[in-house]
């Protein structure tokens, strides 16, 4: 339950701190005195959204703290599951800065507003007034008729395995677009990967091509020069290497006589030798070297194949040329795998269905289950305040299509007199109806979760008289297994309760605050006086708040 709430510098609050009991808490007040700015605070510290525009003074930070005891909800797991140190009285704090920034805390230590938000809808539950118009939602309906199931696991299971199926449609779908469009252009890939393959491009053959080439057009040149290099070493009359075989001979002879003659001769020698394969390379080269048109125009040919590859490619290597070849080779294999893709999607999708189904059969038999005891509680309900002849009746359509809750939804069909037709509650119910309507569901849900605290803010809108006495019954009745904090305007509900509180305006220094204050027995009297008859009540109004507060 909410023990206390301490709120610094927020909206018209300058400072304020209120202590609440476990019971029915009542919070009257003017209409404009500033109950609605309570509500916000609160919304703060379970994570709803706020901005610098909350602050009173924009220099100073905002603050909002509740004080909660949680011993008998089962907490411990949510606190080990965020490794968040457990209290059995639990703070949580929000604070907004100047600049706009917002930072939650649970007792103490920092956590995102997520955090703060899943911890605060196991804390408190706040209705205000337009949730009044949710009753309408199929969605809402559908909320109320699992939670009084118990279907809370058996859904979280579901919408795994609903995660999991819209992701594998996903899979599908985008496999399916991919392989259409890859058909589309497979004829452009196999075209282009087979005019690479027929090329047979080798990773290393325009370098050699080219060098090859430029020796076969300057063949009659190389034979020519290598040829005269032959002639001149060996050939001819006085060829060189003669001449030196000469000299060697007659230097031979000097040796014993002439010690220099031998190292001349000796290096006379060696050059005669490299003269001599250097006259021996020469003929083969000339003798090898070939002037073959034929070929040249074989090898231009060719060059000009790769290079007109490489221009429509715009690549300078036939490495580049190999790896594009690649590329559409491997496009060409991935249109085959989308066709292997969708068809393992479909079977996955198939058995995903199945688990569904079953799941969403078993979701739907405890749905149905609980039908007629929502039915036969919210009737008995509105009976008390003051629709006697309220019908209610749950009519589940099954969906063609799995959705995030199932595979069935749920309408509220009401009639609140007799032989009228049952219609969806939007379309038949007044406002009063509504306020009424909303309190039995809310009534339901409060049994149906172990929900520490219930904010009802007017949920009376619309009744008065014998039926707000009944519908004050109802929340007094409540708040003896769950706190209430009940906002009105009814002096018939805010005897009922067992605190009240007066939210209340002041002007100060030439500026206007908000402030609350708990009610002793006497102004309470006054105050539910006032309720009656208004500021100028009289002694008949003070006799009758002290009759409804007896």
């Amino acid at each position: 339950m909410l023990k206390s709430l301490s709120i610094k510098n927020y909206a018209l609050i300058d400072s304020l701190i209120i202590d609440f009991s476990g019971d029915l808490n009542i919070l009257t007040g003017e209409t404009g005195a500033g109950k609605s700015i309570l509500l916000g605070a609160l919304g703060l510290i379970i994570g709803q959204r706020a901005d610098s525009s909350v602050l009173r003074d924009k220099t100073e930070k905002c603050s909002v703290e509740g004080i909660f005891d949680i011993r008998n909800y089962g907490m411990q797991s949510f606190f080990s599951e965020n490794e968040l140190d457990y209290d059995d009285v639990t703070i949580l704090r929000r604070e907004i800065t100047p600049q706009g920034k917002s930072r939650a805390f649970i007792n103490d230590t920092p956590v995102n507003v997520k955090i703060l938000y899943d911890l605060g809808i196991k804390l408190i539950d706040i209705h205000s007034q337009h949730q009044n118009l949710d009753l309408n939602e199929k969605n809402y309906q559908l909320r109320v008729v699992d939670l009084v199931a118990g279907n809370g696991e058996i859904l979280k299971v579901y919408n795994t395995e609903y995660k999991t199926y819209l992701a594998l449609q996903d899979n599908l779908d985008k496999s399916l677009i991919l392989a259409e469009q890859s058909k589309k252009d497979l004829d452009y890939f196999e075209f282009q990967f087979q005019q690479l393959d027929d090329a047979k491009l080798l990773p290393d053959e325009q370098l050699e091509l080219e060098l090859l080439l430029e020796k076969l057009t300057h063949a009659e040149e190389i034979r020519s020069v290598f040829g005269m290099a032959y002639q001149a070493l060996s050939e001819d009359e006085r060829s060189v290497l003669s001449v030196l075989k000469e000299n060697l001979t007659s230097i031979g002879k000097l040796k014993s006589v002439l010690p220099e003659a031998e190292q001349i001769f000796n290096r006379m020698e060696s050059v005669y030798l490299e003269l001599k394969d250097l006259a021996s390379e020469s003929l083969v080269i000339e003798e090898r070297t070939e002037n073959n048109p034929e070929k040249i125009v074989l090898v231009n040919q060719r060059l000009d194949l790769i290079y007109s590859l490489q221009q429509k490619h715009r690549v300078s290597t036939v490495a580049e040329l190999l790896q594009i070849q690649a590329e559409f080779e491997a496009k060409i294999h991935l249109v085959s795998s989308y066709d292997q893709d969708i068809e393992e999607y479909r079977k996955k999708i198939v058995a995903q269905k199945e688990i569904l189904t079953e799941l969403a059969g078993k979701i739907l038999l405890k749905r149905k289950a609980v039908g007629p005891q929502i039915e036969s509680k919210v009737i008995d309900i509105l009976r008390n305040v003051g629709i006697p002849n309220a019908a209610l009746q749950l009519k589940f359509t099954h969906l063609s299509e799995f959705s995030p809750s199932g595979l069935d939804e749920v309408s509220y069909l009401f009639s609140a007199n007799k032989n009228q037709e049952l219609q969806e509650i939007g379309k038949i119910a007044s406002g009063g109806e509504m306020s009424r309507l909303m309190l039995a569901i809310k009534t339901l849900i409060t049994d149906a979760r172990s929900l520490p605290t219930i904010v009802f803010d007017e949920i009376d809108t619309g009744v008065s008289g014998e039926v707000a006495v009944k519908m004050g019954q109802i929340l007094e009745q409540m708040s003896k297994t769950v706190q209430v904090l009940n906002i009105t305007h009814l002096p018939q509900i805010a005897a009922k309760g067992n605190n009240h509180f007066k939210v209340y305006k002041f002007d100060l220094n030439n500026q206007t605050f908000t402030s609350i204050k708990k009610l002793s027995d006497q102004e309470r009297v006054e105050e539910i006086a006032q309720m009656l008859s208004g500021e100028n009540y009289s002694n008949t109004a003070m006799e009758t708040a002290k009759e409804l507060l007896r």
